[in-house]
């Protein structure tokens, strides 16, 4: 099974796609970023996000798909502009038929490194370690995305042990 991990943002939304018909050797099939220029009317951005996104999944094929949840406390202008990239996300998800998994970043980091208050750099490392990986996948929204994959998987496994939980139920 190929799991699609991504990690929402305008500037730059990570990819990273795991397969795991090995669960307990994941591989990493690919993982990088779609990048926008920020000189360009955030509709064009939108517009190249959906359009790199559907390129991934027609590439990859993914069978189940996984996004962060968005997080911010600070900066609103920012915080809306990533709200509306992953919005276009989803849509593009949901324009091919693929079940959206959610998972809010204390889930991730408990996830792929049993800390939910863990600081990134133990998260990308953790990410390698699991993945097998000798360096730490760059940029880090492409290890930001893997672990998002690798909490999908986890949730997954847990969820099919839980009688009657519907297979693509919506993770949290």
């Amino acid at each position: 099974m190929r799991i699609m991990g991504i990690d929402p943002g305008l500037a730059t939304v990570g990819y990273g796609l795991v397969d795991t018909s090995r669960p307990r050797y994941p591989a990493c099939v690919a993982a990088g970023a779609v990048v926008t220029a920020r000189d360009l009317p955030i509709a064009e951005r939108l517009l190249e996000i959906q359009q790199d996104l559907d390129g991934l999944l027609r590439e990859y094929q993914p069978d189940e798909v996984a996004v962060e949840d968005l997080f911010f406390v600070n900066n609103i202008t920012t915080g809306m502009q990533v709200a509306m990239a992953r919005g276009c996300i989803l849509a593009t998800l949901a324009s091919r038929g693929l079940a959206v998994h959610a998972y809010v970043p204390m889930a991730v980091k408990q996830a792929v490194t049993g800390s939910g208050r863990a600081p990134k750099r133990e998260v990308q490392e953790a990410v390698r370690q699991m993945l097998g990986l000798e360096r730490i996948p760059k940029p880090d929204d492409a290890a930001d995305a893997l672990a998002v994959a690798l909490c999908h998987q986890q949730h997954r496994g847990l969820r099919n042990l839980v009688p009657g939980r519907a297979e693509g139920a919506r993770g949290r």
